[in-house]
């Protein structure tokens, strides 16, 4: 076991609308929301009236009259988160990238050059202020979760060191949602079974966990509250899958709503798999009913494919089969695609047509060299021209109060 606080958590604060009011200095200290139908990011100002990422313009504006909603600039925020997690890979080579805006980086290996962690981290602190002009928190730990849980009470614009003898009387008062991976719902579960610190959250079997939260969530959890994680920094590593969601309020389970819906997480996820020149072998689908309860299903191809209209037709047979094993559920909120298995494009081997059952699908056969090739003219003209510049008309969604694709891509930085 680790006995010294090496790892460092670096987070930008309130990162997307910090980045308006940097461009923007009239915006600074004010209440702002990236976005317009959809708040997409807020401001700590913002915040401060209960304005989140994810609300509705309107129930923003009820909360915060004076809110200013802005339009992203997304070039910039990728250019600056870019450069952010850039200067920790100026202190050590082990930085592993998380999000487009945090990072974890073990300095274990360079202290002898910069200094104990906590001058590390208090020097990059410093440098992302000074040179990029923007707040970022950091915490400083034995392990990643509680490092991050560290920069999470250092926020906002602070610092944060875990001293490795005192780590259970730091965790024991905080709030379970601090936890990595205590998601709303799951606190909420928690707090209905008189769970609200992670110091309550240790004391509970794993076994009651498992029983209210499920096995996999309550063995994680356990061992988390528990300080348990031994996991290490893994720098480059190359994602075991693609995928997107999109939350869909509460909407009827028909083919209306969920077939655009597919289509247009379809084509994210192989857009970005080509874009790669990756494409996998297993695709799946999750669908959220309105309790809140979500069923996935999966299907594994002979072949891998990256066909936008292939990945779609095979979400959309998915779902179909999930809703008839639940006749019952009349509503969905959430679906999600994604694709596995994943690996380098391979030169496509050409098959006879056969009239095998899954022709169409095979990448190989007339039809699926066929949807690859049109895939991939779309991608050279959106290149050119922007992402709305063409697209597959069954792709087509109710744009209003959805969150921009240009956001979604920045937040779904699973291909590295």
């Amino acid at each position: 076991m680790e006995t010294e606080a090496t790892i460092i958590h670096a987070d930008l604060d309130a990162f997307y609308a910090s980045v308006e009011q940097l461009l923007n200095p009239e915006l600074l200290g004010k209440p702002i929301a990236v976005g317009g139908g959809v708040v997409l990011a807020a401001s700590y100002e913002a915040k401060a009236f209960g304005v989140h990422g994810g609300m509705s313009g309107r129930k923003a504006r009820e909360l915060c009259p004076q809110l200013i909603f802005v339009g992203g600039h997304f070039r910039e925020y990728q250019r600056l988160g870019d450069a952010a997690i850039a200067v920790l890979g100026d202190f050590t080579p082990l930085v592993e990238r998380i999000s487009i805006d945090e990072a974890f980086a073990d300095v274990a290996g360079c202290t002898h050059l910069f200094g104990a962690p906590r001058d590390i981290a208090a020097t990059i602190r410093a440098r992302v202020r000074t040179e990029l002009g923007l707040p970022i928190s950091v915490g400083v730990a034995r392990t990643k979760h509680l490092a991050k849980v560290a920069s999470q009470v250092a926020k906002p614009d602070g610092l944060v060191v875990v001293d490795p003898d005192a780590e259970s009387v730091f965790l024991h008062d905080l709030p379970v949602g601090l936890i990595w991976g205590v998601g709303p719902v799951s606190e909420a579960r928690l707090k209905a079974e008189g769970i609200l610190t992670i110091g309550q959250l240790a004391q509970t079997s794993s076994r009651d966990l498992q029983s209210f939260l499920g096995t996999a969530a309550g063995e994680k959890l356990s061992a988390l509250a528990a300080n348990r994680d031994p996991r290490k920094i893994l720098p480059q590593v190359r994602a075991r899958s693609a995928g997107a969601q999109s939350a869909l309020g509460r909407r009827p389970a028909v083919a209306a709503v969920f077939k655009p819906t597919l289509w247009h997480l379809a084509d994210r996820v192989t857009s970005r798999l080509r874009a790669k020149s990756l494409a996998g072998r297993t695709v799946t689908v999750r669908v959220r009913f309105a309790d809140m309860r979500a069923v996935t299903r999966s299907a594994t191809l002979d072949a891998p494919v990256s066909a936008t209209v292939t990945v779609a037709e095979i979400a959309e047979t998915l779902v179909r089969a999930a809703l008839a094993d639940h006749p019952e559920e009349r509503t969905i909120t959430l679906l999600a695609v994604s694709v596995s298995h994943l690996g380098e494009q391979p030169a496509l081997q050409l098959e006879l047509p056969l009239g095998l059952p899954d022709e169409v699908r095979r990448p190989g056969t007339r039809q699926g060299v066929a949807r690859l090739s049109a895939d991939m003219a779309m991608d050279k003209v959106r290149t050119r021209f922007g992402r709305g510049a063409v697209g597959y008309a069954a792709a087509l969604i109710n744009e209003r109060g959805s969150v921009p694709d240009a956001f979604r891509e920045l937040a779904e930085k699973d291909l590295g």
